[in-house]
């Protein structure tokens, strides 16, 4: 039996049994029930949203992406981690408002949200949008992490685009049947099988090749030191690119949509802020795929890869030896990264689409059975969508993140503004999410960025200063109707 066939016989068994725990997973109403559906009925524990919320951390991006930049670039990749300790301050701070809010009103996503405050559907939907939009590009790193892993890892005897298929085909079959039943039981099962995996490689790969990670530093500190101080070894981030980089993907990073609808899922205040403390494990674990990109500027410095997010690929099967049934088991704990975090965005994207955008237009007075309905076919398309993008796209996962950070942080005043600031109005921020997600889009696409600053902290900065100067003019107004009267 050849090791491409051995490879691939693990990792399609392994999506059989990740189809059948999903599939497994319906509860009783989920077909009918919209809360159950999107919400899990607003009941999730503290294990299972540990999870789901850990699956936003470990994706394609984690296992590709993160030792891809590491090899790539060196030092600059730690903005990862600096940007991961940041969010559970935010989910502290946000989640418990956000559930208590979502329960008091019946809110499911965050358009929800903005569009009651504001007391505005079209700014809900306009919302929705922006969400959408951004998502989109973020399943496509999924896809497309799925699609590589199956081609690198079966020798091409699975194609990137079959790969790709398989894995969100699952993906796709257990979304549409359990809702966020079946994404909470399939990332447990998921989490637990990357997580061991990772750490798995990052201890063999670099004792294997360096005698251990502090001989393999040593190493670099005397060939290539470069690669262990800002900017890196290719000047991509000085420190204001660094630094706006965590900033834009800190905040960012609490405003996804899909991160941002699982505090509604939450039991009770007490398992949101229990999450949020042990949130930054799933950081932690990250280092070890770091480590393995940090082992590939070693070993590849004669012959650099032409595609920076193979290195872990390359080390596992090319370098280090392991047998085809490791290799099969690392496989499986990648694409388990990429497919976990898939099925939130996903459902997600679908939830958004169908909920804030068609049911304010044409399913107005659409049953909530015609509603779920619309959903699980959304879930669908929105997969669809995402795998032509990343047929489309071959840019580098971190770059693709990155760039969509930026759109989605625009959100931020516009949210923060309904949770704790009543007094921001829709006018105000309306126009700084449009001309801040437009310099974004302007410096991200067309110009340099300033400084070399990551675009989406100009585009935040603009709006930002939009809202207050819009608030500052409007009261001004306002008062002096009001002395006037």
């Amino acid at each position: 039996m050849s090791d491409a066939v051995i490879v691939t016989g693990i990792t399609l068994s392994y999506l059989l049994l990740v189809l059948w725990v999903g599939v497994r997973a319906r509860g009783k109403g989920t077909g009918s029930s919209l809360e159950q559906y999107v919400a899990g009925g607003r009941h999730v524990g503290v294990l299972i949203l540990f999870f789901i919320l850990g699956a936003e951390i470990f994706s394609a991006f984690a296992f590709l992406g993160t030792p891809g930049w590491a090899y790539k670039h060196g030092a600059p990749a730690l903005y990862i981690l600096a940007y991961l300790s940041l969010i559970p301050i935010i989910i502290w701070v946000m989640g418990p408002r956000v559930r208590e809010l979502g329960k008091a009103h019946g809110y499911l996503t965050q358009a929800d949200l903005i569009a009651h405050h504001y007391r505005s559907p079209g700014l809900g939907a306009f919302a929705g949008i922006i969400s959408v939009v951004a998502l989109i590009p973020y399943l496509a790193i999924q896809i497309a992490g799925a699609g590589l892993l199956f081609q690198a890892a079966t020798g091409g005897l699975v194609p990137f685009w079959l790969g790709a298929l398989l894995a969100f085909l699952v993906v796709a079959a257990y979304v549409y049947c359990s809702g966020l039943g079946g994404i909470g039981w399939t990332n447990l099962l998921q989490g637990v099988m990357m997580v061991a995996i990772a750490w798995f490689l990052g201890w063999a790969v670099t004792d294997r090749l360096f005698g251990g990670v502090g001989p393999m530093f040593e190493q670099i500190q005397l060939q290539m030191p470069e690669y262990l101080v800002m900017p890196g070894a290719t000047g991509v981030m000085g420190w204001g690119a660094f630094s706006t980089a965590i900033l834009v993907s800190a905040f960012g990073g609490a405003m996804w949509p899909h991160l941002f609808m699982k505090f509604y899922t939450a039991e009770n205040d007490r398992t949101l802020r229990q999450v949020a403390v042990f949130y930054p494990l799933f950081a932690y674990l990250l280092v070890p795929l770091l480590l393995i990109g940090f082992a590939g500027i070693l070993v590849f410095a004669d012959q650099p890869l032409a595609r920076p997010d193979e290195v872990l690929l390359k080390l596992v099967m090319d370098v280090a030896g392991f047998s085809p049934w490791v290799t099969g088991i690392m496989l499986s704990g990648a694409l388990a990264a990429a497919m976990s975090t898939g099925a939130n965005l996903a459902h997600t994207a679908a939830t958004i689409a169908v909920r804030d955008i068609l049911c304010i237009s044409v399913m107005r007075k659409a049953s909530e059975r015609a509603v779920v309905r619309a959903i699980q076919l959304g879930v669908l398309v929105v997969s669809l969508l995402g795998y032509l993008f990343a047929l489309y796209n071959p840019a580098s996962l971190v770059a693709v993140l990155l760039g969509a950070f930026g759109i989605i942080v625009q959100l931020m005043p516009m949210v923060v503004g309904a949770l704790f600031l009543p007094a921001l109005t829709k006018q105000a921020v309306i126009a700084g999410t449009l001309l801040g997600g437009g310099l974004t889009l302007l410096y991200q696409f067309y110009l340099p960025s300033p400084l070399q600053f990551h675009p989406g902290f100009w585009g935040f900065l603009l709006n930002l200063l939009v809202v207050a100067l819009w608030q500052w003019l409007f009261n001004n107004k306002t008062d002096a109707v009001a002395s006037k009267v």
